[in-house]
């Protein structure tokens, strides 16, 4: 049986490439709005590397680190780097595309990862559920049993393959870079 979402699931990234054309074709970036955009992206880039560190997917269920905040630090890291692209890329057809894509496919993507959580989880799940916010995180930690808690590990966050985020965010900032330059170059 299939759970509802599954659409959602498998093209959240495949429409993110002809997405981005889209977004980057209505782009204006400037130098400051690109410094300013990077700076964002790069506090979501460590929120989800914080988060990957700590993922052990269909292993646990993950309750520490930021996870003890939130239900979804990697999503909440990706929206602050979709934030990050939107003030970099100075547009507001950019910025109204990627929060409609956001609240659209990621929406839908956590409830249907908490459901699949609910299944493997059960209880524990419905506990961690009841104490920790599914998406803006609380601001004091959600406290577990000991045998729940992990620590960081850069091994893990390499086996996620985290990596690809920052070196997607940083070529998107190339590309940002050279829009602004080559628009910026007076035509002969």
């Amino acid at each position: 049986m299939s759970l509802p979402g599954t659409f959602f699931m498998r093209w959240r990234v495949r429409l993110g490439y002809p997405l981005a054309v889209v977004v980057l074709w209505f782009s204006r970036p400037a130098p400051r709005s690109i410094l300013l955009g990077g700076l964002v992206g790069v506090l979501g880039l460590g929120l989800r590397s914080y988060a990957a560190g700590y993922l052990r997917k269909q292993e646990v269920l993950t309750v520490s680190g930021p996870y003890a905040y939130t239900r979804n630090p990697l999503y909440l890291g990706s929206a602050t780097m979709a934030l990050g692209a939107a003030i970099a890329m100075l547009s507001w057809i950019s910025a109204s595309l990627l929060v409609l894509h956001f609240a659209v496919f990621y929406f839908t993507v956590m409830r249907r990862e908490e459901k699949e959580l609910q299944v493997r989880h059960g209880a524990a799940f419905q506990e961690y559920a009841r104490a920790v916010p599914l998406f803006l995180p609380c601001l004091r930690p959600s406290k577990w049993p000991a045998g729940s808690s992990g620590a960081f590990s850069f091994a893990q966050y390499k086996k996620n393959h985290e990596w690809h985020a920052a070196l997607g965010f940083l070529l998107l900032l190339g590309v940002l870079v050279s829009i602004w330059y080559f628009r910026r170059a007076p035509t002969r």
